[in-house]
């Protein structure tokens, strides 16, 4: 989860979901601007994110791995599942987005473009195939250096700026302390959290996760290698086998040189991959899952106190309802929606801590607060006794599919007493990317005019003065694929959603991929549509009845006015350096993190030696 929190400079003047919308969020997002005590009032802003699932601004990452809690309006402890008594206030106190919008129905891509305001493909963050989000803390891809975020603009406004939490766009490029894709290098003066993200190989004696099918694959070839070479040796022993001893030895020492070169990376995932930083250092290698929600709200409720008296952006990034689920002991076992909702709640108690402290310092009508979730529920995390990933309710797919509303519809909250009307909601359609000119807008700054910038400022539709969303069309991207567009058709109200490629679940009739982790993007996986598939979701929201010429008698016109809109959108594309090639992925031993000499990098918190 994240959680922003703004000090803005001069404007004038939550979210109840159902049940089964919370059950669903992977990644929560919360930003929070306040306007200082002094006349001209600058801003603080502040930022939760909650990873997976998942944006932050508040911002859950997984509401599970990906918490994509899309708003509707009804409390989520009417279900008797789900107590959630903060999140409700904040959506009750403020401005409910009821149709908001991730940008990328995974982690890294959809983090970049809510920091930047873009389509995360015009950095390179998108993949054509393969990986679609960053592997390792030792690998050389990232947010590129050019790219422009909130944080560094509201930083030469002069606001103190802050990252708690999680990151997952890269560290460093070509040496272990360039800190090239660092938060420290995109606006951020201060950073405390994991750069990477929760993976299961983080918990001690956890399942493989991490590339797990190319790991299983190396570990055959390994022992198959291995048996071989033993052969060899049993029947040169034997006389059954004519071969010199220094062969066999030779090919020993290949098989050996082999193990090592992938076990020095996934044998340690742990150790590289989960880890704690403060700004440049490294403070806990690796980190204890089970201190790190306290360690990370002592982080921000401090922050908050250190800089009440100037405007501020803080960017809370929880680890919470992300797999694996990490609960603390008062959490465990109080929820009735098992481990994933113990882990729900627990991070419901630690938003309501961190707002505590925008009340207790005297910042609540000064600051304003955004609350989402970076993509969808992920349907196919499970295990035998439950599902871990969340749910998405009425929305068809989750996590990883980049045109069903359950990959990326997400929650939306802004609170800001007294100048944003409590319990107002809109029904247009927004992005996340929306919050990069939101934010710059009320931090006083300008929108970069020398790059494509996807967004468009909230400002006049949360304060009234605008009557519909700026965004006539929105294109809704897996990996480099455009899977859907939608088109608001705002004379009539009519809201339209064309796919032209869904992935194949399995299996068939099933709500996911349940074969594998994630559905894909392209190739044998999905289902390109010629002609398109045509949806209006004003009337049918769950996607469940396409229409076609015979039952909607305008299909014809629609599919060809949202065509054309695909086809200038296209003209607005230009290649980029690809950020998630496999060059970018691998993991680098001389990139890596580390506390200590490497490779003995281990150290407790804030540094201290330690024999974990």
């Amino acid at each position: 989860m994240q959680w922003v929190g703004l000090q803005p400079r001069t404007l004038g003047r939550g979210l109840s979901t159902f049940c089964s919308k919370w059950s669903s969020v992977h990644v929560l997002m919360l930003v929070v601007l306040g306007v200082g005590p002094s006349a001209s009032a600058r801003h603080h802003m502040q930022l939760m994110v909650k990873p997976s699932r998942n944006t932050d601004v508040v911002r859950a990452t997984h509401f599970s791995a990906g918490i994509p809690v899309s708003t509707v309006l009804t409390r989520m402890f009417v279900c008797g599942l789900l107590r959630t008594p903060n999140i409700d206030r904040l959506a009750e106190e403020g401005v409910k987005l009821t149709q908001h919008l991730a940008a990328a129905p995974v982690c890294t891509p959809s983090r970049s473009s809510f920091l930047t305001g873009r389509h995360s493909f015009r950095s390179g963050m998108e993949a054509d195939d393969g990986y679609r989000a960053l592997q390792w803390n030792g690998g050389s891809g990232g947010l590129p250096a050019n790219e422009t975020t909130f944080a560094r603009i509201l930083q030469q406004q002069g606001y103190a700026t802050g990252l708690i939490g999680k990151w997952h766009q890269g560290v460093n490029c070509e040496s272990r302390t360039d800190h090239c894709h660092h938060p420290l290098n995109h606006g951020f003066d201060y950073f405390y959290g994991m750069p990477f993200t929760l993976v299961n190989d983080c918990r001690p004696g956890g399942s493989p996760e991490l590339d797990a099918v190319t790991r299983a694959r190396l570990r055959l070839y390994t022992q198959v290698a291995a048996l071989g070479v033993l052969t060899v040796a049993v029947g040169k022993m034997c006389g059954l086998i004519s071969v010199s001893w220094k062969a066999v030895l030779g090919a020993a020492g290949l098989v050996f040189l082999f193990f090592v070169s992938w076990y020095a990376s996934f044998g340690f995932v742990r150790r590289w991959n989960c880890i704690l930083m403060r700004n440049h250092d490294v403070t806990e290698q690796p980190m204890v899952l089970e201190r790190t929600a306290s360690l990370m709200l002592h982080e921000a409720v401090s922050y908050i106190e250190r800089n009440k008296h100037r405007p501020f952006l803080l960017f809370v990034s929880l680890l919470h309802v992300h797999v694996p689920l990490v609960t603390t002991k008062q959490f465990l076992g109080k929820s009735q929606h098992g481990l994933y909702g113990d882990s729900v709640e627990e991070m419901d108690w630690l938003v309501g801590e961190i707002l505590k402290a925008v009340e207790v310092n005297g910042l609540k009508n000064t600051t304003v607060t955004y609350f989402t979730s970076d993509h969808g529920g992920h349907l196919e995390a499970r295990d035998e006794h439950s599902q871990l990933g969340g749910w998405n309710g009425i929305f068809r797919g989750g996590k990883g599919m980049g045109g069903w509303e359950g990959g990326i519809r997400v929650p939306g909250v802004f609170r800001w007493p007294g100048v944003l009307p409590a319990g107002r909601v809109i029904h247009e359609p927004t992005s996340l990317m929306d919050v990069f000119p939101t934010v710059v807008q009320l931090g006083g700054g300008d929108v970069p005019q020398d790059r494509v910038i996807d967004g468009r400022s909230l400002v006049p539709l949360l304060q009234g003065t605008a009557e519909h969303s700026a965004h006539e069309f929105l294109f809704h991207y897996c990996g480099k694929y455009l899977h859907a567009a939608r088109w608001h058709e705002k004379d009539s109200g009519r809201l339209w959603k064309v796919h032209y490629m869904t992935p194949r679940f399995h299996p068939k009739g099933a709500g996911a991929c349940y074969d594998r982790h994630l559905c894909p993007c392209s190739g044998d996986g999905v289902t390109q549509h010629s002609p398109p598939l045509l949806f209006d979701l004003s009337r049918d929201p769950s996607e469940a009845r396409p229409l076609s010429p015979g039952s909607e008698p305008r299909y014809h016109a629609v599919v060809a006015r949202v065509g054309e809109a695909v086809k200038q959108h296209r003209r607005t594309l230009s290649p980029v350096p690809p950020q998630l090639s496999l060059g970018n992925i691998i993991w680098k031993p001389w990139l890596q993190p580390c506390c200590g000499t490497f490779p003995l990098c281990a150290c407790g918190q804030d540094g201290d030696p330690s024999e974990t």
